[in-house]
């Protein structure tokens, strides 16, 4: 009896070792953060005192690209918002940093706008780098937030308008979850936040949350992607077709709201849709006028209870029943959960997952441990390759073994294909969330059946858009043929749908699709703590393009698609009369009329 004691004692030290280290390295980090996004961040009602004016498309299209912007655009928005004295923003924050001179004449007019309207705070960003440190004592440290270079407004700009760092920190998975308050310069100054800056403005003054030694805390988000923003151009701006009093006594945030700009994050509060930049500010800001503060925890004693956890309950289960075991399961999982939404609501942010995990992986070991082990290895092995590949080929990879899926990345030339609905945000507007989830998973479906039913590989869903290649992992005979025949497919599949969902919905369903054929880098690429098996290349941004640029029901494809297939199709080409972004003139554009 006492050997049988010792070893459930060391089975259970060990067990919850073992659990506990895989947690403090990471083994379940992507987990926990998905369980703490889900159940932490939650949209709320606005407080209306922030409002964003977005760099979009319209403003593109009107004033041409941005980084060929002169200053008086931005100058001719702050003459615009101080036209109506009595209507003025109580501050207004530019999203974009305006370093060195350019013309003089519209520098200084971009000076003039912002000290007449006297409440413009403008940005700073500073680069950072890991540097080994020398301590006082002797020893050595490694600083992670090393400040590199570092860039402000420039100096007629700066002398009138505050100044507020735009640097976003991200998390290891690539989430944006934290905010810097501020970045120290090689002088010892602070830079306090664009977000602190204008919440200190509005206010008058505000109490600052508590940071890590690194100036960095936690962002309690209220608003998702497009919660802040109206539909306000820069250029309705300009054009003075906002009315004033829209702006008055209100924080205006200015900043990039296109894709091409690149200004982008992902939030926890809306994984599945990225957010443009000036969201996320704006997010920030109303958290601190909130004071809506949240403090982590230490990890240090989670991993302490977490390894109790563990070391208790196997214990415990080695000595009961399988239906008591799964009673304690179940009431200590759901006690965990509750705690953790009280203590965040009460200002406390803790790792969800680390209770349920541990007791959860307690029960699973105390029942068939060895069976489940061999079951979780399999299944972990087959939903790797359901990620990267069409399920048909699945066997194929399987049977070919490891050297052929060269997941670490090659050098192969693939049909690629894009498609997305044309109209789908106009035509959401007007429909209810439930009537849009269902348009785009009925959608999405045919897309992906069209895909496998034509041998290739489902790459992802970007919200509306499916991205699929052909003669990867494996080569093919003739992807571009298939590729064009799922692209017929989708097309048709689209009519079919449009029909439904006109009856249904009294919404139509179009879709433009792209199709090009070209060298591109395959493999699993990512992060190490997130990596998706993917295609990336010219090959595959031209095919974008293509896609982006064609109308509803049709499919653009490049010269050396139609090329390839020969008499098989029948073509029409567009010459270089569209002009595809990021491609030079001359860029032959062909529309695929129908196969002989």
């Amino acid at each position: 009896m006492k050997k049988s004691l010792i070893k459930q004692i060391s089975a259970a030290a060990i067990v919850a070792a073992l659990v506990t280290g895989l947690t403090y390295f990471g083994a379940f980090e992507w987990l926990d953060h998905r369980l703490g996004d889900s159940m932490f961040q939650k949209q709320e009602a606005s407080s209306g005192k922030i409002v964003v004016v977005g760099i979009d498309e319209e403003a593109l299209q009107e004033y041409g690209p941005f980084q060929n912007w002169d200053r008086s655009i931005m100058a001719s928005a702050l003459e615009a918002l101080n036209s109506d004295p009595e209507n003025k923003p109580a501050v207004v924050a530019i999203d974009t940093l305006y370093s060195g001179t350019t013309d003089e004449e519209t520098d200084q007019r971009l000076a003039d706008a912002a000290e007449e309207l006297g409440c413009v705070v403008t940005g700073a960003s500073g680069s950072f780098s890991t540097e080994t440190v020398l301590n006082e004592d002797g020893t050595y440290s490694i600083d992670y937030y090393s400040l590199g270079s570092y860039e402000e407004s420039y100096d007629a700009l700066k002398e009138v308008t505050s100044i507020g760092h735009i640097n976003a920190m991200y998390d290891t998975d690539g989430v944006l979850r934290h905010s810097l308050l501020y970045i120290t310069k090689e002088d010892g100054t602070k830079v306090y936040s664009m977000a602190a800056t204008v919440a200190n403005l509005y206010t008058g003054g505000i109490n600052l949350p508590e940071t890590d030694a690194h100036g960095n805390y936690f962002v309690a988000y209220t608003a998702k992607p497009g919660d802040f923003y109206d539909g306000v151009s820069i250029k309705d701006v300009i054009n003075g077709e906002i009315p004033s009093d829209y702006f008055a006594g209100k924080i205006v945030f200015i900043g990039p709201y296109a894709a091409g700009l690149q200004d982008n994050v992902v939030t926890p509060i809306a994984r599945a849709k990225s957010m443009y930049g000036v969201e996320y500010q704006a997010n920030v800001v109303q958290q601190l006028l909130d004071e809506n503060y949240k403090t982590e925890a230490s990890d240090s004693w989670q991993y302490l209870v977490l390894f109790l956890i563990c070391f208790c309950f196997l214990l415990l289960f080695q000595r009961v029943h399988l239906v008591a075991s799964s009673i304690v399961t179940v009431a200590v999982v759901g006690i965990s959960i509750v705690l953790s939404l009280v203590l965040y609501n009460n200002g406390t942010v803790i790792h969800p997952l680390y209770a349920p995990l541990g007791i959860v992986v307690v029960y699973v070991v105390t029942i068939v441990y060895n069976y489940l082990k061999s079951r979780a290895e399999k299944k972990q092995v087959t939903q790797t390759f359901e990620r990267y590949v069409d399920t048909a080929i699945v066997n194929e990879l399987l049977k070919a073994g490891p050297d052929a899926l060269n997941l670490s990345g090659r050098s192969c030339d693939i049909a690629v294909l894009f498609v997305d609905i044309r109209g789908f945000t106009s035509m959401s507007e007007g429909m209810t969330p439930e009537m849009v989830v269902s348009i785009l998973n009925e959608y999405l479906t045919m897309t992906s059946e069209c895909v496998r039913n034509n041998k290739g590989t489902l790459d992802k869903f970007v919200g509306d858009c499916t991205m699929a290649f052909w003669g990867a992992p494996l080569e093919m005979e003739d992807p571009v043929y298939h590729a064009l025949l799922c692209a017929k497919d989708i097309v048709d599949g689209a009519a079919e749908l449009s029909k439904s969902f006109m009856e249904r919905y009294g919404v139509p369903l179009n879709v433009g699709v792209g199709v090009n054929y070209g060298p591109a880098v395959v493999g699993d690429i990512g992060s190490l703590r997130r990596r998706d098996y993917t295609a990336i290349g010219d090959t595959v941004n031209t095919a974008s393009r293509l896609e982006s640029n064609a109308p509803a029901g049709k499919i653009y494809i490049s010269r050396v698609v139609a090329d390839m297939m020969g008499d098989r199709i029948r073509t029409t080409s567009l010459g270089a009369t569209i002009k595809l972004k990021g491609k030079a003139e001359g860029f032959e554009v062909i529309e695929l009329d129908g196969f002989n």
